[in-house]
């Protein structure tokens, strides 16, 4: 285990940035998201978690597939070149990184994505334990211990020092390329062990730890999806999307073709299984209400996705959706809705 000082983390960001692409938290007009490292951006690792997760980092808002352009009445078709050069993803959070495992078995599953598959070889993840969780935050009853994040560097901050330790062989590449800039902590893990055990008694503490996910899995299809409660809780959806732009699992997409007047570009951008012409063909959309989208987002995360990845579900507990949802719907809300009709407290 090797730690640093706080005030000396930029010299850190600057070495790591030397010699490969660096994504952190970075405040902008007051909003907290993953932006690449600059000498002038404003770093903020006290925020608890971004508007948006990191999983831009690996899965893009928008990213090019191929351009196609015309030559001599033929056309040619260029594929955008897959990610090769290494980056670091630095401050993730122990539900984002889990939230990657999730994107993980969905594009790297046959047939693999390779514009994906190429980020996540070439990207190292940086997490840094949760000093404070928020009430908000529910990533215990998913099996995630934010005080412990399992990526390729785990960091904690203790006493104005930021401890560091590699998990992986990844981890361990970037630490000898940082070692000049740290110091040998290992006399000090019971600092670290002590900063452990107060973020799991915050943990405790919150008020969505202990939510029961008693009845959701691979086989309660039937059940849910046929439950009437669905009618009721659809209702104040706007279906705005909100939810799926900032949640960390959600993997949708559609790929369009933009005319640049010099030729066409392929690209894909997320999309969200909320809005009416998700996945509109010619004969229409087979989900012809809002209630049917809305019933779609939340059997995915906690039935279809359990059903087919050993029982992971694709909700991490991040409580984002639970902060961003202008009608206060939420899978916590949906989940103790459950509960109630099945007689619980």
């Amino acid at each position: 285990m090797y730690k640093i000082a706080k005030e000396n983390l930029s010299a850190l960001f600057r070495m790591i940035a030397a010699s490969q692409d660096l994504y952190l938290p970075v405040k902008v007009c007051g909003q907290v998201n993953f932006k690449a490292w600059s000498e002038d951006a404003e770093v903020d690792l006290d925020t608890l978690k971004t508007v948006k997760s990191p999983k831009d980092a690996f899965f893009p808002q928008n990213e090019n597939l191929y351009t196609v352009t015309k030559e001599n009445k033929k056309l040619k078709i260029e594929p955008e070149a897959l990610r090769d050069k290494p980056f670091v993803v630095f401050g993730m959070k122990a539900c984002d990184v889990q939230a990657v495992t999730v994107l993980d078995n969905v594009f790297l599953a046959e047939p693999v994505d390779t514009y994906y598959s190429a980020r996540r070889e070439h990207g190292t993840i940086v997490a840094l334990a949760c000093h404070e969780p928020e009430e908000s935050c529910f990533c215990k009853v998913f099996g995630i211990d934010c005080a412990e994040p399992a990526a390729d560097v785990a960091a904690w901050f203790v006493e104005g020092s930021l401890y560091w330790k590699a998990l992986t062989e990844k981890g361990e590449v970037l630490t000898e390329a940082v070692k000049e800039l740290l110091a040998d902590a290992d006399k000090e893990e019971d600092k670290v062990e002590a900063e452990k055990e107060a973020i799991r008694a915050v943990v405790e503490k919150l008020p969505y730890s202990n939510l029961s996910l008693e009845g959701w899995n691979g086989d309660a299809l039937t059940e849910k999806f046929n439950s009437e409660l669905w009618e009721q809780l659809y209702k104040p959806c706007l279906a705005c999307g909100t939810c799926t732009f900032v949640c960390p699992t959600c993997q949708c997409y559609d790929i369009k073709d933009y005319d640049t007047g010099h030729g066409v570009q392929r690209y894909r951008c997320w999309d969200s299984c909320m809005y009416s012409d998700f996945t509109m063909m010619a004969h229409g959309n087979n989900r012809t209400s809002q209630m049917q989208r809305f019933r779609q987002r939340f059997m995915h995360k906690l039935v279809y996705y359990p059903a087919n990845n050993n029982g992971m579900y694709s909700c991490v507990g991040c409580g984002r959706c639970v902060e961003k949802c202008p009608a206060s719907l939420n899978i916590v809300k949906v989940i103790k809705s459950f509960q109630k009709q099945g007689g619980e407290k």
